[in-house]
């Protein structure tokens, strides 16, 4: 497919090719765009803000199939993300973290027990090693901005409402208070911060 097309309609960007793309690649689940390695083609006006809306030509995408296909084409490299196809790769704006986590079960005790994320675009992961918990303090405002990693680098901020429910079942630990998931635990503050608060 990729011989059938122009040189110069591959190096514009178009999320509408994006798309159609993105949609023959998922017929197996995620695609794999951490083995695609095509050219840059440009940065396409695409962003996704900080509570997870996603925005096309300063407008937002409303249809929420149309945002979970964009989101499996996802990729972060060097601090930046792109859309990435085998054909092209397209540079867009990330505010904070692309996906939110809006929910989680738990299940289990202490060091047993087990947290299952759910995205706003319908991933679900169990935050262990390879899925880590973190929590950044504003230097400024002392406010947390909790995050879990939901694949290849990529992270969802974890949001309000849930973060209170993990404080809610957080516990102390060798000097820190955080949570237990899948036999780690996850550091939120010193202990001796979270008993002062």
């Amino acid at each position: 497919m990729a011989k059938a097309m122009s040189k110069e309609s591959i190096t514009t960007p178009s999320a509408e090719r994006l798309a159609e793309a993105a949609r023959k690649e998922m017929s197996n689940g995620l695609p794999p765009v951490h083995l695609w390695d095509p050219p840059f083609c440009g940065d396409l006006d695409m962003r996704i803000a900080r509570d997870g809306t996603w925005y096309y030509l300063g407008s937002p995408i409303t249809r929420p199939a149309l945002v979970r296909l964009f989101s499996t084409i996802l990729r972060r490299e060097d601090g930046k993300y792109f859309l990435v196809t085998p054909v092209e790769k397209v540079g867009i704006t990330v505010d904070d973290a692309p996906f939110v986590a809006v929910d989680f079960d738990a299940a289990g005790q202490g060091d047993s027990q087990i947290l299952v994320f759910e995205t706003n675009v319908g991933d679900k992961v169990l935050a262990s090693l390879d899925a880590p918990l973190r929590v950044e303090i504003d230097a400024k405002t002392g406010e947390p901005a909790p995050y879990v990693v939901v694949r290849s680098d990529l992270e969802a901020l974890i949001d309000r409402k849930s973060f209170y429910r993990l404080i809610d079942i957080a516990t102390h630990h060798n000097g820190n208070f955080g949570i237990w998931s899948d036999g780690t635990f996850f550091p939120i503050v010193p202990s001796e911060d979270a008993l002062n608060a």
